[in-house]
């Protein structure tokens, strides 16, 4: 039996080849090893129940044809065949620009399955990056039917209290409008309560959270944050997939564990025939620990993630400037643009300071235009003298122009989808073109495909100027297409990397254009889509007083410097309205909209004075981490909150719905450290506030129902 011991940016992991040549990991903690955690013990019989050399696999791999001799009730994914009899070949341990590397190399001998396992470090960080390469060295076809990304079984065993005693899991629920809800839940909530003897759970229940499709954000943001309260540890992780995924938790030999995966042939209709000498890569997915430190558990590894969310991002200069973007569709045209209302609104936005302006849907089409898409060509109707003039006017007020798009899609109204396209362009299932909303959904497999998307955005950066893309995408194909693929799931998911791959040349051929990522607002919020596109829709919302409870959140999903935030002010609002809407962007990214030149002239002048604000501080919002001194907000809450911390001060964003006028906000990581608090938006405030150094508490008070305010603490 040999150890492997390590402990990297705070991560201890310990993996233990075993007498049969079994690779396990033991260990993956932000606390040190203890052998004692691993078995569990009868107090009756006087020795370990169970044998951990059945469990604690590396990686798990379901191959079509295998038995699967051992216990694992239902349709878990342990036990996996051949990945519960593979033996360890080797393992490398280099370093590379990033940091640390660990690859480990398994086979079957039976099959001539071979998987290796990546873990890549990233220096400061203590997060890993997880995914497993597996390759057929055998003589026949083998089909896959799942592998894992990440594999971690014992989640629970550090502490004396039982598992459903300790153990909270939160997950971040999604939907149109209602983006960005956390929840947080106890086992027994989960049906995950121990009803049997404690050495002999063998639940055939599974807390399994799952997407299927091309949004692949539509139900919940593909992460997870799993606290041990007694331990005051942590472990958390995002999946990094455009498509589907599916993560569960489950027990296993007395211990639970946590499985990270892409699709899967149960859950999302995806299997992989494997030629011999063929390999598949699983979806990456990042995985963290943390204690409960000086900010609390969430804080410190939502912290962690926004570092790691900038180390693998595409480098990019909006990311570094942040520029104020308007947008002419919320609470303004709302999808109906023309000439005519365009140029007094963009005299506003530059009078107020914007620096992009984005014409919004509508712009290609004489008049309803839903089933239409797909040509993207300028309506004459709209834009008479072309939509070049409205254009080159954006740039002369000193903004860069940019337009919606949606070119994922094809209406069936289109006279392309009948004349130029044939079925290979498009979705297929059971002979027959996947429709949804009156939308054909584009294969990005087809190279014809992507010259024609090539086409549109040539077409829109040379003959219209346009440095900024609003890349919307509204329907959801489902399972996936039969066309060129060994399963619906394996059709989707060739065209999602093919997708990824076409971004990465159109970012490489035009590294100044930006696009923003957009899916009926936040239904593809991931780190796959999120590692290309430099800004990130964060929601549809038109209620300012409930957009504040997504915009707190967002910060958990995406780093602040991405996370782009409707600003809307009502042309019959008064200032607190109007304050209350610039709050909920400021410490984001501001997509400015509402009808500029309809609003009052005071209301004009809080939109200017935010925007100056905005501009001085946004150095440091992209580079601060976020923090919730009320925690994560829910639409029911009386008061929300925000903070971004930096190394020398703070920001916080407070917004009252209702209740109490008063309210305390714990700034926890200060731990009484002296410091100073301003309200540094609106100017005009005269609502009180005071700053004890000594808690480390700041307590405002909004004596009027829907109003707001933006602090800074200096420390």
């Amino acid at each position: 039996m040999k150890r492997i011991e390590l402990c990297e940016n705070s991560i201890n992991i310990v993996f233990e080849i075993n007498d049969d040549n079994e690779i396990k990991l033991l260990h993956f903690s932000a606390l040190p090893f203890d052998e004692n955690t691993l078995e569990k013990f009868s107090e009756e019989k006087g020795f370990a129940l169970f044998d951990r050399t059945r469990s604690f696999h590396v990686a798990e791999v379901q191959v079509s044809g295998i038995d699967r001799p051992h216990e694992r009730h239902g349709n878990k994914y342990i036990v996996t065949a051949p990945g519960y009899r593979m033996k360890f070949k080797g393992i490398k341990d280099t370093a590379n620009q990033l940091g640390r590397k660990l690859e480990i190399t398994q086979y079957d001998e039976e099959t001539g399955i071979e998987t290796v396992s990546h873990f890549q470090f990233y220096e400061g960080i203590s997060v890993v990056r997880c995914y497993t390469e597996v390759t057929n060295n055998g003589s026949e076809d083998r089909t896959l039917e799942y592998v894992s990304s990440f594999n971690l079984n014992g989640i629970e065993k550090e502490g004396l209290l039982p598992q459903d005693k300790k153990m909270e899991l939160s997950v971040c629920h999604n939907s149109w409008q209602r983006e960005l809800q956390w929840t947080k839940y106890t086992l027994p909530q989960l049906g995950m309560e121990l009803s049997q003897p404690a050495p002999f759970q063998h639940s055939s229940k599974v807390i399994g959270f799952t997407n299927v499709g091309n949004w692949s954000a539509k139900e919940y943001i593909p992460m997870g944050f799993l606290e041990n309260t007694e331990t005051g540890s942590a472990i958390f992780w995002q999946i990094e997939h455009n498509g589907s995924w599916h993560f569960e938790i489950s027990d296993q030999e007395g211990h639970l564990y946590l499985q990270l995966s892409g699709p899967s042939e149960i859950e999302s209709h995806w299997s992989k025939t494997l030629r011999p000498g063929e390999s598949f890569v699983s979806v990456p997915c990042a995985v963290g620990v943390c204690t409960r430190g000086d900010s609390g558990c969430f804080d410190g590894a939502m912290g962690q993630l926004t570092r790691y969310r900038r180390a693998i991002r595409r480098r990019n200069a909006d990311n570094e400037r942040l520029p104020v973007i308007f947008n002419d569709y919320m609470n303004c045209l709302w999808g109906d643009p023309t000439a005519e209302k365009e140029f007094p609104l963009i005299d506003a936005a530059a009078e107020t300071g914007c620096e992009y302006f984005c014409i919004d849907a509508g712009w290609y089409a004489d008049g309803a235009w839903w089933d239409w898409v797909g040509e993207w060509q300028e309506s004459r109707k709209r834009f008479p003298n072309g939509l070049r003039e409205v254009t080159d006017y954006i740039r002369s007020k000193g903004m860069i122009p940019g337009v919606w798009l949606e070119l994922e899609v094809m209406g069936i109204k289109c006279p392309m989808a009948e004349n130029v396209c044939d079925d290979s362009w498009f979705f297929m299932r059971h002979g027959k073109r996947v429709y949804d909303r009156s939308r054909y959904q584009l294969d990005f497999r087809n190279p014809k495909v992507i010259a024609h998307a090539n086409g549109v955005i040539d077409r829109l950066v040379s003959d219209y100027g346009v440095g900024y893309i609003k890349m919307d995408y509204n329907i959801e194909p489902g399972i996936g297409t039969e066309l060129d693929a060994d399963s619906p799931g394996d059709g989707l998911l060739g065209h999602e990397r093919a997708y990824l791959e076409w971004l990465d040349g159109i970012f490489k051929k035009y590294p100044k254009l930006i696009i923003e990522n957009c899916s009926s607002g936040g239904l593809r919020m991931d780190y796959a889509l999120l590692s290309r596109y430099s800004i990130q829709s964060t929601s549809d919302q038109d209620d300012y007083r409930k957009y504040c409870t997504i915009a707190a959140n967002a910060p958990s999903a995406v780093c602040p410097e991405q996370a782009a935030v409707w600003s809307y002010p009502m042309t019959s609002g008064d200032r607190e309205e109007v304050v209350f809407n610039m709050i909920n962007a400021m410490l984001m990214r501001i997509h400015q909209s509402g009808h500029l030149v309809n609003i009052s002239d005071e209301g004009k002048a809080l939109v200017k004075e935010a925007l100056a604000v905005y501009r001085r501080i946004r150095g440091d919002i992209k580079r601060a981490e976020p923090f919730w001194s009320i925690g994560t907000s829910a639409f029911s809450d009386d008061w929300v909150s925000l903070g971004l911390r930096t190394e020398s001060c703070a920001y916080l964003a407070v917004w009252r719905r209702g209740g109490d006028e008063y309210c305390s906000l714990p700034i926890r990581f200060l731990n009484g450290r002296k410091a100073a608090a301003s309200c540094i938006y609106p100017s005009f405030n005269e609502e009180k506030f005071t700053f004890d150094s000594n808690t480390s508490q700041l307590t405002v008070r909004l004596s009027k129902v829907n109003t707001a305010r933006l602090f800074r603490i200096d420390f």
